[in-house]
């Protein structure tokens, strides 16, 4: 990872321990903050499991998840389409993503693909080229949104269900150790409300913010959290994936 001495927290901040989404609408959109709080809780509950040795973030963007995985691993490595819509600062090697890789066979140990693969055109080619650059028993990281908003048009290809996630992984030579849904109707229906009250004027920003916090203080709750992973099965706002590479 180039300039790691510059790197600094954008999406997610660190508080007390704990990952959350950064409340500065110039790192985070207010619209955005509540599926970002969602995916961070997977990532930090399932770094410490998974990252492991050489690890590989692609599409990394900011690198917004490497204070959450910096100390799992041993050596970093950066990558993403040169001219993505994020700042390039911290990128080793300028690659699209939705061609062959240009790395060796089997030499990371964990991949990272956050909110990628919906922007891949042939998403089975790269999830093979992602497991050749695997390892045997190499784990890939990743999540993807189900319902939600078309983002970085027109590079948006598609909506995965849990079906298709598995079937792609599994046709590209993984073992699925977790497949979990991010958020359910309840969710849905918050990030929804969110980006639409983003839009007002003057105060839409303020509200958008302040329902995503409604919605994230209302989720400690047994009965909202029991809800949202009922109806996570039918109407799921993502999917975060834990695959190995089959030896």
């Amino acid at each position: 990872m180039r300039n790691i001495e510059l790197w600094k927290e954008t999406k997610f901040i660190n508080r007390r321990g704990r990952w959350r989404p950064n409340p500065d609408r110039r790192a985070l959109t207010p619209g955005s903050r509540l599926i970002a709080a969602l995916v961070a809780e997977k990532y930090e509950h399932y770094f410490p499991r998974y990252a492991r040795g050489h690890f590989a973030d692609l599409g990394c963007g900011k690198v917004p998840f490497w204070g959450m995985y910096r100390q799992f691993t041993t050596h970093v490595t950066c990558a993403d389409w040169p001219f993505s819509l994020h700042q390039n600062l911290h990128i080793d090697v300028a690659c699209d993503l939705t061609r062959p890789l240009p790395f060796r066979d089997a030499v990371f140990d964990t991949v990272l693909l956050s909110d990628v693969l919906e922007h891949i055109p042939e998403p089975k080619e790269c999830l093979r080229e992602i497991a050749r650059t695997l390892r045997p028993g190499g784990m890939l990281l990743m999540n993807t949104p189900f319902f939600y908003w078309l983002h970085e048009m027109p590079h948006d290809y598609y909506r995965y269900t849990e079906f298709a996630l598995r079937y792609l992984l599994e046709q590209a030579g993984y073992v699925v150790e977790v497949l979990e849904p991010v958020g359910g109707s309840p969710e849905v229906v918050a990030d929804l409300a969110a980006k639409h009250l983003a839009k007002l004027p003057l105060v839409g920003s303020a509200v958008a913010g302040a329902l995503a916090s409604l919605a994230l203080t209302l989720r400690r709750l047994r009965a909202w959290r029991s809800f949202s992973a009922k109806s996570a099965r039918l109407l799921p706002l993502g999917y975060f994936v834990v695959a190995r590479r089959a030896s």
